[in-house]
């Protein structure tokens, strides 16, 4: 089940006794189990009505007795349990020990007016486990997985009308550019920028230009972006920049390199049919990454993108062996890439 689903059963009052939240997303994870919990319980029974565990540190057997005790005069009483890796194929660290049967029994009983929401950071479970094939036969599991571009684009422009504000499709892809894919990056983004406009204001391309503070791997992916469209002069300008912060070329050339990698393994599995939903999971990219490398890598043949990993590779060795200056090494290799 969606987390969006999940979310208007929970509104309409159809709740399940037992969630599993898990994948990668944490943010809309935390947002959603936020929501779960303000929609179940008043606020005036919250310190009553609401339990949290680390199953870390807590046994499942645990957590199960505190869903089985009623709450104190609240009508209803949810139990966050995360870190519940017993449900995934990760070897168990052997602190504690799970007793699976309790929950498989619970969910065969289960209290009224109790709901027990476990999350766990982990990009699939172990479908091989009785307990997840009871827990997805119940469609109690809620996936929370990477946004494709285009769900991370219309999250941001969601975020910005939610925050009172108006974003275009092209100021919001802008923002990803320079922000990155990270949802808490971004909201923190547009909350800051929300204030400066006001409300109902416009967040235009020159405010994120001027207000988003990019770090070296989002200057990197530009200056490549830069040098992909030919324009010469903004690529070397955000490459002094890049010297001005003090960043060591090696590490750039390292940057660099991994861009035009996955630039080249995106270009492969393309031509090999694989869509870029795919290619993501199989090379764990987000997926507006591989959208964008697959953009930038039109502009490339295979052969010139092997032959610039050769080049970097070269000139990486020539760095470090102290056969070129670092700076001079890199600035003159950005310079042919324009040429």
């Amino acid at each position: 089940m969606s987390y969006k689903a999940a979310a208007r059963e929970i509104h309409q009052g159809q709740v399940k006794p037992v969630y599993v939240c898990y994948g990668t997303e944490k943010y809309l994870m935390d947002e959603f189990v936020t929501y779960t919990i303000h929609q179940l319980i008043e606020p005036d029974y919250m310190d009553f009505a609401l339990s949290k565990f680390d199953m870390a540190e807590t046994r499942l057997e645990e957590v199960i007795d505190d869903a089985e005790t009623p709450p104190f005069l609240a009508p209803r009483k949810v139990v966050i349990a995360k870190d519940a890796t017993f449900l995934t194929a990760a070897k168990d660290n052997g602190k504690l020990e799970h007793r699976i049967e309790r929950l498989l029994e619970y969910m065969d009983k289960p209290v009224e007016g109790a709901v027990i929401v476990f999350t766990v950071a982990a990009e699939k479970l172990d479908e091989r486990k009785k307990i997840v094939k009871q827990l997805k036969e119940r469609a109690a599991l809620i996936p929370f997985q990477a946004l494709s571009a285009e769900e991370l684009a219309q999250w941001v422009e969601r975020k910005a009308e939610q925050l009172h504000s108006v974003i275009t499709r092209v100021t919001a892809e802008q923002l990803i550019r320079n922000a990155g894919t990270s949802l808490q990056t971004l909201s923190a983004e547009l909350e800051k920028m929300s204030l400066y406009v006001g409300k109902e204001g416009t967040i235009t391309g020159d405010i994120v230009e001027n207000m988003v503070v990019r770090s070296t791997e989002q200057n990197v992916f530009l200056m490549i972006e830069e040098l992909a469209q030919l324009r010469t002069e903004k690529a070397m300008r955000i490459f002094y920049d890049l010297l001005k912060m003090r960043e060591e070329p090696i590490k750039l050339i390292a940057l660099i390199a991994r861009q035009f990698r996955i630039m080249l393994q995106v270009k492969e599995m393309t031509q090999q049919g694989y869509s870029q939903q795919q290619t993501a999971q199989q090379l764990s990219l987000h997926p507006y990454g591989v959208k964008v490398a697959a953009e930038q890598g039109r502009k490339f043949e295979m052969k010139r993108l092997a032959s610039i990993l050769s080049e970097l590779a070269e000139l990486d060795y020539r760095m470090k062996s102290g056969k070129i200056d670092k700076v001079l090494g890199l600035e003159l290799f950005l310079l042919r890439m324009a040429g």
